[in-house]
């Protein structure tokens, strides 16, 4: 339970009461209360309200606000507010801007928008945290510390540049290690002393020419970030150690090692913004992704909107019942709290149109208004039913970061690699299936599963090709795919054959790599030998050209020079098998793959259901919840057989088969 405080689903979201006269907070608490609310998120961006000048804090409203929650039942999501520096530090010391990869320096504005190294940030920022966590230790209505807001920002500045000279020096020890490491020959930039290394800035040419510098200057970038709020946690951990302690992740993204991250929160949250028409299963392998940062624990929703976005391309109206529908998917996936980015919608500057439980006209007669109460009405009589229940997954997708980063800063082999992409679309094999998977890291537990596919596994960490071996000879099922193996945390190549230290467990080498044309096709051919495998798929973006070696020919290519060679391949080691996609085929033939894996290994969805019908169950005291979600815009239904079930959001029992309205959903129960 993240704070037994509140021993239900947290529901809420950003309260940004100070853009507002106080007449207005009254108005705020009715409507609170009318739409379920416990939680409120505040004040995140109010560091110059806190503090309007250096030596001078203004805390006088902020009590008021808290003892007017408190006073209403309400728990605060208490923030730090250092997203957003006031305007007199940016003036005043010089070292707070940031210096983007471009060499300008920032003007003071927007957020986020300080240099993670500024000693002068990081001494008010502790300041502000340990104001803060004296002054309310002791409030009834603190809930859980919020550090800041969505980091990411990086910096390109001289003090960056030093910080990050200190930081190769403890990393690799010598300048010689360094050049061996980063292949520093290359070009003649071999260097002789600390000071002549230069951050990968677009001043020095293309910044990722040297891809070990540029892969180093991300994971500085990500340590110095996080020692930014790592010096609020500690402030405040001192003061308040039974209060969690969190900062929002602003989605699934490569600018912070998030692995690393989620490691020093006591809760990992989110931010889950999808388009209108964003694949599900991507959404859905998100959440699975932040559960994934503390090992299957639960996390938080910390932001969504309860219907339109200002900030894409498109900004649509979230239909009838989909936010309802989309925040159950959330719970299902992991989730002990629903909360919102915004619960009164401002009426000026760049969020005007953001979309809030509260809309501008001001009232509770508003569509999104209704929809937004009736969630809290059913996650208040859900109690505390689902928390810290947990998801069991056989299945697991491996994905690094690191990796991600590498393969976008590496030169080659095509523009159109896309490592995000190709994970999303073996994810998506499984949850068509509605097989739950776990999203882990290359040095998380293996043991639990007994499949782990791990799309381009470009980068091979050290002792990470000896602890997947070790996984497939105790009998789990390994599956990767072309550009995988290829090079070690540095980007330098395993020479002696791809898939360098992967090339005994999957019983091959890969002599070349061709890069297809956007309008290039190849084919897969599989034989009648592999049953519902056999037939013709489509293939694209990249072909392995391999050889065998102990491996066995699924499938093979169907036309250009290399048509016969091995396109799909399978290895027997030890008790179990390692699987080789050597290109990028069709979506069906990792659906029709996967399905045959999960049969070998006994892995099944909970129920039938219709197309676009999710399921996803939680477990807890030997109780299992199934979520069924209808993702369709029309009716569709799931064979539940002849177990009775009570749903617990309409409590009428069910069983055969059941037909769910569009966007429907259903949590249930199994009956004694």
């Amino acid at each position: 339970m993240i704070n037994s405080k509140l021993q239900q689903i947290w529901y809420g979201g950003d309260y940004n009461p100070d853009q507002w006269p106080e007449e207005i907070w009254q108005e705020d608490m009715r409507l609170f209360k009318e739409a379920g609310i416990n939680v409120v998120t505040l004040p995140v961006f109010s560091w110059a309200k806190l503090q309007p000048s250096e030596d001078t804090f203004n805390l006088g409203w902020l009590d008021k606000l808290l003892d007017l929650i408190a006073d209403n039942g309400i728990y605060a999501c208490l923030a730090t507010s250092t997203a957003a520096q006031p305007a007199w530090m940016s003036r005043k010391y010089e070292d707070v801007l940031p210096v983007d990869v471009d060499g300008r320096k920032r003007t003071h504005g927007s957020r986020t928008n300080f240099c993670p190294n500024s000693k002068t940030y990081r001494r008010f920022s502790r300041q502000l945290a340990r104001t803060l966590g004296e002054r309310y230790k002791d409030h009834p209505s603190l809930l859980i510390w919020h550090i800041n807001n969505e980091y990411g920002t990086h910096c390109y500045c001289n003090n960056c540049a030093a910080e990050f000279r200190v930081w190769l020096q403890s990393k690799y020890g010598s300048i010689e290690s360094l050049n061996a490491e980063w292949n520093m020959s290359f070009w003649g930039h071999t260097v002789y002393e600390w000071e002549e290394i230069v951050p990968p800035s677009n001043l020095n040419g293309d910044n990722r020419n040297f891809q070990p510098m540029a892969l180093d200057y991300k994971r500085f970038m990500s340590d110095s970030i996080l020692a930014c709020y790592q010096g609020e946690y500690d402030e405040l951990k001192a003061i308040t150690p039974e209060i969690p302690i969190t900062t929002n992740i602003w989605g699934l993204f490569n600018g912070l090692d998030l692995k690393k991250w989620g490691e020093a929160m006591d809760v990992v949250s989110w931010d889950s913004y999808p388009q209108m028409n964003e694949p599900m299963g991507n959404v859905a392998m998100r959440h699975d992704y932040m559960r994934g940062l503390k090992e299957g624990k639960p996390f938080m929703l910390m932001e969504q909107t309860p219907s339109q976005q200002n900030w894409q391309p498109y900004n649509s109206l979230k239909r009838p019942g989909v936010m309802r529908l989309w925040s159950y998917q959330a719970v299902a996936h992991g989730a002990d709290t629903v909360m919102f980015f915004q619960l009164r919608r401002s009426f000026g500057a760049c969020e005007k149109y953001h979309g809030a439980v509260i809309e501008h006209v001001g009232h509770e007669n508003t569509r999104v208004f209704r929809e937004c109460a009736q969630l809290g009405r059913e996650l208040g009589e859900l109690g505390d039913r689902l928390l810290d229940s947990e998801i069991h997954a056989e299945a697991a997708l491996l994905f690094d970061i690191d990796t991600w980063n590498a393969v976008e800063i590496t030169s080659g082999p095509s523009v159109d690699l896309n490592y995000l992409e190709q994970a999303q679309h073996y994810y998506k094999a499984f949850y068509d299936q509605n097989v739950p998977v776990d999203v882990i890291s290359p040095l998380s537990d293996f043991s639990k599963y007994k499949i782990i596919v791990a799309p381009v596994l470009y980068m091979l960490k050290l002792g990470v090709a000896e602890r997947i071996e070790a996984f497939v000879k105790a009998g789990g099922t390994f599956v990767t795919t072309f550009f995988s193996g290829i090079v070690n945390e540095n980007d330098l190549v395993t020479l002696g054959g791809y898939p360098g230290k992967l090339r005994n467990l999957l019983g091959l080498w890969v002599e070349e790599i061709d890069s297809l044309l956007p309008d290039m096709r190849n084919s897969i051919q599989i034989g009648e030998a592999f049953g519902h495998l056999a037939g013709s798929y489509e293939c694209g973006l990249l072909c392995d050209l391999l050889h065998l070696e102990g491996a066995k020919a699924i499938g093979s290519y169907g036309t250009d020079f290399y048509a016969g060679m091995p396109a799909l391949t399978v290895n027997e080691f030890g008790q179990g098998e390692a699987y080789y996609v050597a290109t990028a085929p069709e979506q069906r033939l990792l659906s029709d793959l996967i399905r045959n894996l999960c049969e070998k290994h006994g892995i099944a969805a909970p129920f039938k259901a219709s197309a676009g019908v999710e399921l996803a169950q939680r477990s807890k005291e030997g109780e299992v919840y199934t979520f069924v979600l209808n993702h369709n815009a029309s009716q569709a239904s799931v064979e539940l057989g002849t177990e009775a079930y009570s749903d617990l959001l309409t409590n009428r029992t069910v069983s055969g088969t059941v037909e769910i309205e569009p966007h429907g959903v259903m949590i249930l129960q199994k009956t004694l």
